[in-house]
């Protein structure tokens, strides 16, 4: 897979493991395909999704230059996204990943090798 394993980091909380799609090839196919993931899936650069074929509904941040969260959204199966003008990448979650974390508009993210 063209992407790289990491930890997804709120503060001094590490909120799951991630895998980094930073070439076209690996955000393009997103998590197309599977049957669900565990942790998430960030996607650099990124302003926008959709869970076009998709078979589960997912948590979406959109996290600015800094890593804050500007936006979350939450997104059943065959839909789509405005861009997020202010976006600069993504992360994706199975639906309910971002409650059971605690994460929220305005907390910084990083991630971590």
């Amino acid at each position: 897979m063209a992407s790289d394993e990491c930890w997804l980091v709120c503060g001094d909380r590490v909120l799951a493991s991630a895998e980094r799609a930073n070439r076209r090839s690996a955000r393009a196919r997103g998590l197309l395909g599977r049957d669900g993931i565990d942790g998430a899936l960030v996607l650099t650069p990124c302003r926008g999704i959709h869970t076009l074929g998709m078979r589960f509904a997912i948590d979406v941040a959109y996290l600015d230059e800094q890593g804050v969260v500007i936006k979350i959204a939450h997104m059943r199966r065959n839909r789509a996204s405005w861009p997020v003008w202010k976006a600069k990448s993504v992360i994706e979650a199975e639906a309910g990943a971002f409650e059971r974390w605690g994460l929220q508009v305005g907390q910084q993210v990083e991630l971590r090798e």
